[in-house]
């Protein structure tokens, strides 16, 4: 057999104790190494995950948001340790919630500015909506309210009046700056975050189901989202899909775009081969290791502590294999990619031309669990 079809028997046991279907590619120079999809898209309707099936792909539209980003980049809209400020004056002297021993709070300026850099690295001091402090509440109430009714510029504004949760540059902290780079994209560029992605993008490498909103003729096509109970119950979660409906503003950054694993795998290998796909150059293969790199400081590295990122860094938007005997990784040095809420997951690695794109639609993902094992399975079958 070959190795790589040792992928199906795995899959097939996603699919038994977990999402009610699910899809992988993988190519490397070009050649497709595997594809294959199991399971459904719809289980009322007993509908097939098909090549054409629609995913919410949530924060893997982190990766396409930086690439964007780095287009701007290399054209010379910006240095990425200029001031956010310059570009996007809402965040000229921000403020930072700051706790003494006791726990008592204060608000007092920010000791340095936030950097266009502190955005890609996730280090800038915005949060996502929480409980854990002050920044989190605010963020939650505020953004409760954006989806219905801002654009990302809008939205860059109000995140600006809250105080930051740490000094820009100091900590990590997975959170709202993706969001906010889309806004600089829209500044620098002229255009609405999506017609860039559009122009310089989607268009050029065919991918003609990437989208911030499914419309009424491919509604059919969007995947089911379920709820995974304990007992690996399903059920239907439609709470989520109000950004996705026709006529809303909302063009997330962080989280926003629907694709199908076609369009996907195209963006990935575009990335996994220098930058370059079909004659179309997103980056350069300088700039993708730029990318690639870690950024983060030892004090970062240590709040990046996902259990499942043993061994990782963070690059300019995406997670970077450092080390992998911390996570036991039988995978590359440099190897990047990120993954979106519901489960879905890319994996580059440019050393081995090599490109992973997997999609399914469930909360919880298992996300520790499914996606370790499709890589080992995967980088154990090169040659």
């Amino acid at each position: 057999m070959n190795r790589i079809q040792r992928l199906t028997p795995l899959l097939k046991s996603f699919v038994e104790k977990g999402p009610a279907g699910c899809a992988l590619t993988v190519v490397q120079r070009g050649e497709v190494l595997y594809q294959d999809s199991f399971g459904y898209a719809d289980l009322e309707k007993k509908k097939k995950i098909s090549s054409d099936t629609i995913y919410r792909i949530y924060s893997m539209t982190k990766v396409i948001t930086c690439t964007a980003a780095l287009m701007l980049y290399e054209n010379g809209h910006y240095l990425l340790n200029d001031p956010l400020e310059e570009y996007l004056p809402e965040f000229k002297n921000p403020m930072v919630y700051r706790y003494n021993e006791y726990g008592d709070k204060t608000v007092s300026p920010a000791e340095k500015p936030i950097r266009v850099k502190d955005l890609f690295t996730m280090s800038s001091g915005l949060t996502y909506g929480g409980d854990g402090t002050e920044t989190e509440r605010q963020t939650r109430a505020m953004m409760e309210n954006a989806v219905a009714t801002m654009n990302m510029r809008e939205l860059s504004k109000q995140l600006a009046t809250i105080p930051l949760a740490f000094d820009p540059g100091t900590h990590w902290k997975y959170g709202t700056s993706h969001d906010v780079l889309a806004a600089l994209i829209e500044v620098l560029s002229g255009q609405t975050f999506e017609e860039f992605l559009k122009k310089e993008i989607f268009e050029p490498l065919g991918m003609n189901d990437t989208s911030f909103r499914i419309s009424d003729d491919k509604r059919d096509r969007l995947c089911v989202m379920y709820d995974s109970a304990e007992d690996g119950t399903l059920t239907v979660n439609d709470r989520m899909d109000a950004p996705f409906q026709p006529g809303c503003r909302y063009e997330s950054g962080g989280g926003g775009l629907l694709s199908t694993i076609g369009d996907y795998s195209l963006f990935a290998q575009a990335l996994a081969r220098g930058g370059e796909l079909n004659g179309v150059r997103l980056l350069s293969p300088k700039t993708i290791q730029l990318m690639r790199t870690n950024h983060l400081s030892q004090q970062q590295l240590k709040d990046f502590n996902w259990a499942h990122m043993s061994g990782y860094g963070y690059g300019l938007g995406v997670r970077v294999l450092m080390d992998p005997t911390a996570g036991g990784n039988n995978s590359t040095i440099g190897e990047f990619g990120w993954a979106g809420l519901a489960g879905s997951w890319t994996l580059i690695d440019p050393n081995e031309e090599l490109s992973v794109v997997y999609m399914q639609q469930m909360l919880p993902s298992h996300e520790p669990y499914f996606h370790p094992r499709l890589r080992s399975v995967i980088y154990g079958a090169l040659e």
